[in-house]
């Protein structure tokens, strides 16, 4: 029997020979600590701070994350010419205990089961609406595109910063956040993502991809119009498909140069009074629909390993019971 790190490897060649589906993030030894988010940034539900680039967030009670706060007294950027004046740059803490910290969850990831995984949570496109809220961000590709090109430039510089410190810590694969799409359609025209976001990821991913580290791209939106700018930027997986973008006719035109990852609806699942019932025919609709094809990692469509409401278990147990069927 395959290992997971084993059997995700042979999932993504176009002639590999997985023996049973990947379950979900089992291939990844997440370091769940992302080097800008420390100080009072809310992680617990019911916390409210800043997240060092001056980003006020709230996590209410009951809800499955952080939302950032862009009423006039907490949005960080309300004009797009004054950014270099406001925006604050993080840095990466040269603290020793943490970074200590760092290196013993990174010694403790079994190298031949699983890939060591560095966490980044949001991504240019979500640095930018985080910064000066959806509706400015749309408005400014349009009337400061040149503002919105140093901006980007500016966040590019923050995460090269993160890629070389992890690099150097001996991480093997990253997690990597940014929401591309909404339920029916990407945010952005091909042709914006193109001009705006592609040439940051080029920069992003070609450093990662230079040192040999997999890349795990979340994005649970509709996307399938960018999927051939995910390639060009270097991503391996694809984490987060959500069944609307039709996974199997995206299998079937890339032919092995991205991996999927997703079509288990998180919507549908992580709720309060999910049943097991709901599990089985979520995750039987979804490993039949797609079949035991390489290039597939049936998933939860959240971008993370751990659930709201403890249903995360019971979608691998039913994940294996299709393996067993369908392998």
């Amino acid at each position: 029997m395959l290992t997971p790190r084993e059997n995700v490897i042979e999932t993504m060649k176009k002639d590999g020979h997985p023996d049973r589906f990947v379950k979900q993030f089992e291939f990844l030894g997440i370091i769940p600590e992302d080097v800008y988010y420390m100080g009072d940034y809310p992680l617990i539900p019911g916390n409210e701070g800043y997240d060092q680039y001056g980003v006020f967030w709230i996590m209410p009670e009951g809800q499955m994350g952080a939302f950032p706060v862009h009423d006039d007294q907490h949005r960080v950027l309300k004009d797009i010419t004054q950014w270099r004046e406001v925006v604050k740059k993080p840095a990466v803490p040269p603290v020793p205990a943490y970074i200590d910290m760092l290196k013993g969850k990174i010694a403790s990831v079994d190298r031949s089961r699983q890939f060591v995984c560095a966490l980044q949570t949001q991504g240019v496109f979500e640095r930018l609406h985080a910064l000066m809220g959806m509706e400015d961000c749309f408005v400014n590709f349009f009337e400061e595109p040149e503002e919105m090109h140093a901006l980007i430039d500016f966040i590019v510089e923050v995460e090269l910063e993160f890629a070389h410190f992890m690099v150097d810590l001996g991480i093997e694969a990253v997690l990597h956040h940014d929401d591309w799409g909404a339920t029916e359609n990407s945010f952005l025209s091909p042709e914006m993502f193109e001009e705006f976001i592609l040439p940051a990821y080029k920069k992003i991913y070609g450093y990662y991809k230079e040192n040999g580290i997999l890349i795990v791209h979340h994005n649970d939106g509709w996307s399938a119009n960018l999927v051939p700018y995910m390639i060009e930027m270097g991503i391996d997986i694809w984490q987060g498909v959500i069944p609307a973008n039709d996974m199997p006719k995206l299998l079937d035109q890339t032919d092995g140069a991205i991996t999927f990852m997703g079509e288990i609806e998180t919507r549908l699942l992580d709720v309060p009074d999910w049943t097991p019932e709901m599990v089985k025919a979520e995750v039987e609709r979804a490993c039949r629909k797609i079949g035991p094809r390489r290039n597939f990692i049936p998933c939860l469509t959240a971008g993370m390993p751990f659930t709201a409401f403890g249903v995360g278990s019971a979608v691998d147990a039913e994940i294996d019971r299709m393996s067993a069927e369908l392998f």
